[in-house]
């Protein structure tokens, strides 16, 4: 495991949902147990979507606010953040038939999330039901039946003390139409406000633009032409071409109708960056540069040891976007400006080394679990390449991917940075212990473009290796037996590095001396030095080490470099 800014890292719609359709399509519903038909079953529950705000929702402690993302459909949804002795609970009174069954389901993500119904006037006169943590949306669903003189009931939902903030999105309370004042007939929306561009690649414009009340899409235009449609307030328009100015406007829409197109903004694509930089060599050294302050010698860019052949700027930052990235510039490594940065490297660049971003860490973590944030990933990742000259991207994502997403968003990084891109990985050894961890069906699905996954041996504890015995972390057979996992399941011995800690101080745990690395890598490549576990065969291609970090290097007076980077680049 990496180590955070701060000490050792532990790395460680819209509105009656599908109900309402079958019922639509079938002109019946059966309603409770009885069978009986009923043609006029309804949504009771207001503004079931959020697409007006908080309008007929009530939120304890102020606990509740609408927002735009992220979404399940429309343009609104509900966000709610326990707090203290709070958990965050919003309420709406909705209008009932009495003697009648009511199906109740809303759609939940993020936190623990609670969904139920109060004063039914039937058995305990309440019912609910929850799920935990999820990151994706979650449909929950659950029945009441009314009592005989009930007219109304509560609806609510609520999180946990002390997690996470919860997001719910189309409520629904299905059954009969008890006389309440239903959501009106939605008009055409207003025309959206605030179009503005943000960062551009070679081949993509970001957008965003004001929410629009009522609106559950929007269109966005191109030169005039070739709507792009959207459910949220920002959209990524690719496919463009580099150093070429394009007009945007963007139009509200719902089942009324569609809005006048927005004033225009023009935006134009970058240019195309010369050359992808220097090739990997044969056999390589990894490290890990830390863009903070964390006690170890601090660095600038031009500092790191020549031993380093990728060097991975660590970390990028994360944004509201999900998925999307953004690189802050640490004043505390003490660069006069970000120019200064930039110039740094292209010297490193200029002296055959690949400069590389690299993407998790404790303040960097990034979500990719959708088409939408795949694509923000890679556009974002790419403009940085552009921007600062980065070679490529490191994923040190310690919690949790998605091998889909991720795989969709490296592709599409991938085409845009062409052939000559570096990928790197830093797994924990737990998410290569088998194919079919995440980190490696993500790393199956990229060989291709895959350059070394440099697994981190250490705060790990013991391990199984390839033969099926446990390893204890800290030794030539630790190394060895659990790197044997990786080539067995697939990756090419070359796409296969050794992470290890720069210093005792630079992790929790599974310090190991340079001279057990060079052991190691002595014997996955000839054979020899091994302890107990000796492989089948030797890999001579094995790429080579990984640690982090150079700075901790450096605190330890270049201890590391200075034996392990000789003995890979004298790999056979």
């Amino acid at each position: 495991m990496h180590v955070d800014r701060t000490t050792t890292r532990p790395h460680g719609r819209r509105w009656l949902g599908g109900a309402l359709a079958l019922a639509v399509g079938s002109g019946i519903v059966l309603v409770g147990g009885a069978g009986t038909a009923q043609a006029a079953d309804v949504n009771v529950a207001r503004n079931a979507g959020f697409e007006n705000g908080l309008a007929n929702w009530a939120c304890s402690a102020g606990s509740g606010a609408a927002v735009s993302s992220p979404v399940r459909t429309g343009t609104g949804a509900l966000r709610a953040a326990p707090a203290g002795l709070d958990n965050a609970k919003c309420v709406q009174t909705v209008t009932v038939k009495p003697n009648s069954t009511y199906t109740l389901s809303a759609w939940v993500q993020g936190g623990y999330a609670y969904l139920g119904a109060s004063g039914t006037g039937t058995g305990t006169g309440s019912v609910s039901t929850w799920s935990p943590d999820s990151p994706s949306w979650k449909q929950l669903t659950t029945t009441f039946t009314t009592g005989a003189s009930t007219t109304s009931v509560e609806i609510y939902t609520h999180g946990w003390y002390g997690t996470s903030p919860y997001l719910v999105d189309d409520v629904s309370v299905f059954g009969p139409d008890g006389g309440g004042v239903p959501d009106p007939d939605p008009v055409v929306p207003t025309t959206p406000a605030g179009l503005a561009a943000g960062g551009t690649t070679t081949s993509s414009v970001d957008l965003s633009w004001g929410a629009v009340s009522g609106a559950t899409s929007y269109k966005v235009y191109r030169d005039g032409v070739a709507p792009q449609t959207v459910s949220g307030t920002s959209a990524t328009i690719t496919g463009l071409a580099a150093d070429t100015a394009y007009q945007f406007q963007v139009s509200a829409v719902n089942s009324a109708g569609e809005s006048a197109k927005s004033a225009a903004v023009t935006a134009r694509t970058a240019k195309n960056q010369t050359g992808p930089g220097p090739a990997v060599p044969k056999h390589a050294v990894t490290g890990y540069w830390q863009n903070f302050d964390n006690g170890a010698a601090k660095q600038k860019l031009r500092d790191v040891q020549a031993a380093y052949d990728i060097i991975a700027v660590s970390f990028a930052d994360s944004t509201a976007t999900p998925g999307q990235i953004v690189f802050n510039l640490d004043p505390a490594v003490g660069y006069s400006s970000v120019a200064e940065f930039k110039s740094d490297v292209a010297a490193k660049k200029a002296a055959g080394k690949s400069v590389i971003i690299s993407v998790g860490g404790e303040k960097g973590n990034v979500t990719i679990n959708s088409d939408a944030s795949a694509t923000a990933f890679a556009n974002s990742t790419y403009a940085l390449m552009q921007e600062y000259g980065f070679n490529g991207v490191d994923i040190d994502l310690e919690h949790g991917i998605n091998s889909t997403y991720l795989t969709k968003a490296l592709r599409q990084l991938s085409a845009k940075a062409g052939s000559g891109m570096v990928l790197t990985m830093a797994p924990q050894t737990i998410d290569m212990q088998n194919t079919g961890t995440e980190y490696f069906k993500t790393a199956l699905a990229v060989k291709d473009i895959l350059t070394v996954i440099n697994t981190q041996y250490y705060n790990s504890g013991s391990m199984l290796g390839c033969d099926g015995k446990v390893y204890s972390q800290g030794s030539v057979d630790f190394l060895t037996a659990l790197a044997c996992i990786q080539i067995q399941g697939g990756l090419d011995p070359s796409q296969v590095g050794l992470g290890v800690p720069a210093s005792t101080r630079g992790a929790g745990s599974g310090y190991v001396s340079p001279q057990i690395v060079n052991n190691a890598l002595d014997c996955l490549t000839k054979l020899t030095n091994c302890g107990n576990f000796k492989p089948a065969q030797a890999w001579p291609s094995l790429r080579g080490a990984m640690t982090w970090s150079t700075n901790w290097d450096a605190t330890a007076g270049n201890a590391w470099s200075n034996a392990v980077g000789p003995h890979v680049h004298g790999l056979p």
